[in-house]
């Protein structure tokens, strides 16, 4: 009997051995897995052996890592609360966890999780940067500055260190602290970073030659250092000591280590911020920070882009088209400078050049404002059987887009109507109506079409009569409503509505004021209505 409990025995150890060793042999397969980015894979496994094996505190763990990698956060934390559960002594199980309940929105929850963890583990150093970073995120500055104490006991003083509690007193409004803990460790170190943080804590504060000091010291450590270089230029342009200003700058401009990008910001920033007329006073000092620019980076859209738009600001159209038309021709790939050429050629009134840069543009980018611009040219030049071309074009491949169909139908309309043929121009417009019968802009134009004709004037006063309801304010629309109003012999009705239409924006369209001074004729306001004509007049 005795050997056959041993025998029995004997066969469950090894049995029980065995199955060790294949849970462990698997989990090492979930965790290669896991490493090679295969969550999917490694969590199936994983899964199998969290019901063979529940307490294995790693199963658990691992899992939790698989679920989170593929987003399912809730199960995540099923999985690390039980091995936190099973182990609380892991530093990994806790951390995970904690950074978990932070991640999801359980704010309070996971800081004190990660307060739990400094106080358990405090050889673990980087967790305080960590806390630090949940502290400051969370706006809990007098915490923040308690986790700083500990890493500067533990890591010593630093410049990030210095800056962190610098910034942090800042927001706490300790303005004379945080100035402190910058001028404090001026005194023992020599840092060009801190230097220059002091100098734009005084520049702000109005104290310029505090700041210039600071800078200057800045500078002596090291005579490129951009943040330097920049508050120590702003000092003298306080000063309005502009010759050194331009000097300090092309330390900036020069330097081949800042980004292209930062110095257009510049640009950008300096025809925001710099009076216009110290601009004009001082053109050449000016200029030679844009065209410095752009002779260190020749090929750089931002730059080249602030140039042109520096030279436009500053008077200098022609030579700023140059330079727009060079970055969308150096970079055809870019939407951005595509548009601001076409932009400027709009506003210069190059139609034929903005019309092929328009069309360039939509062959290469397929986007149907570029067909607008197109337009837009067309237009002007009068070509009505091109805009009627490339908006049969959008109806032809984008025939689901109602949006571009209601466009195009109405400008299709609007170009008939141009080219005098009433007929086709109506029948787009109903093409467009069908799209959207509530579509303002083409029932105002229909309707002060018909008006024109004198045809149809009970279709025009219901179609307008939609626009000003839509749009109580809007000139155009009162106009060709009040118009209708008078044309059906309503003229008192119609004065109203005219009056409204010159309280915004009537006044300025000479078509307005003379449909204005007709009904006052017809209600026998002559005198008024002489004043409204006199005003058209100059209008034209």
């Amino acid at each position: 009997m005795k050997r056959i409990l041993t025998s029995a025995l004997t066969a469950f150890l090894l049995a029980f051995a065995a199955q060790a060793q294949n849970i462990e042999g698997n989990l090492a397969d979930a965790v290669s897995l896991y490493s090679q980015g295969e969550y999917a894979r490694a969590g199936r496994i994983l899964e199998t052996l969290s019901a063979a094996a529940p307490s294995n505190d790693a199963v658990w763990y691992y899992l939790g890592m698989c679920r989170f990698a593929t987003g399912d956060t809730e199960s995540a934390r099923t999985c690390f609360t039980k091995a936190v559960e099973l182990d609380g002594g892991n530093f990994w199980y806790r951390k995970s966890l904690a950074r978990l309940n932070f991640a999801t929105g359980k704010t309070e929850e996971g800081t004190l999780m990660y307060e739990s963890i400094v106080k358990d583990f405090p050889d673990r150093g980087g967790i305080n940067y960590e806390l630090l970073d949940i502290y400051l995120r969370t706006r809990s500055f007098d915490k923040a500055l308690a986790a700083l104490d500990e890493i500067e006991k533990e890591k010593g003083t630093s410049e990030e260190a210095v800056r962190t509690r610098y910034d942090i007193y800042q927001e706490m409004g300790r303005s004379e602290d945080a100035i402190r803990t910058l001028e404090d460790f001026n005194e023992k170190y020599s840092s060009p970073m801190i230097l220059a943080v002091t100098g734009d804590y005084y520049l702000a504060d109005f104290a310029d030659s505090l700041a210039g000091a600071r800078y200057s010291e800045a500078l002596e450590l090291d005579g490129s250092y951009v943040p330097a270089v920049l508050g120590m230029s702003e000092v003298y342009r306080h000063e309005r000591n502009y010759p050194e200003y331009f000097s300090t700058l092309q330390t900036f401009f020069t330097s081949p280590d800042v980004p292209a990008p930062s110095k257009g910001m510049y640009l950008r920033n300096m025809l925001r911020t710099i009076d216009p007329k110290i601009l004009q006073i001082h053109r050449s000092g000016f200029d030679s920070l844009a065209l410095t620019a752009a002779k260190v980076h020749p090929t750089d859209s931002t730059v080249l882009t602030e140039v042109g738009t520096y030279l436009y600001a500053t008077g200098r159209t022609d030579a700023a088209g140059v330079w727009f038309q060079d970055a969308a021709d150096l970079y055809p790939e870019s939407k951005s400078l595509a548009t601001t050429a076409i932009q400027f050629l709009a506003s210069k009134g190059a139609w034929e050049a903005m019309k092929d840069r328009s069309v360039a543009a939509f062959n290469r980018f397929h986007e149907m404002a570029f067909l607008e611009y197109a337009n837009m040219a067309n237009y002007q030049l009068k070509d009505y059987d091109a805009i009627i071309g490339n908006c049969r074009y959008i109806l032809t491949n984008y025939p689901k887009d109602k949006e571009l169909c209601l466009q195009a139908w109405s400008s299709i309309g609007d170009a008939y109507h141009e080219k005098g043929n009433s007929k086709d121009a109506y029948k787009a417009y109903e093409k467009a109506l069908k799209i959207n019968p509530d579509y303002a802009p083409v029932l105002n134009n229909y309707a002060y079409y018909l008006s024109l004709e004198k045809k149809k004037l009970k279709k025009a006063y219901n179609m307008s009569r939609k626009t000003v309801e839509a749009e109580p304010d809007n000139a155009t629309y009162l106009d060709t409503f009040a118009w209708i109003l008078h044309l059906q012999g309503r003229d008192l009705e119609a004065k109203s509505f005219f009056k409204h239409a010159m309280l915004y924006g009537g006044k300025d369209s000479a078509v307005m004021l003379e449909h204005f001074a007709d009904v006052l004729e017809a209600l026998g306001e002559n005198d008024l209505a002489k004043v409204y004509r006199t005003q058209a007049k100059a209008k034209k």
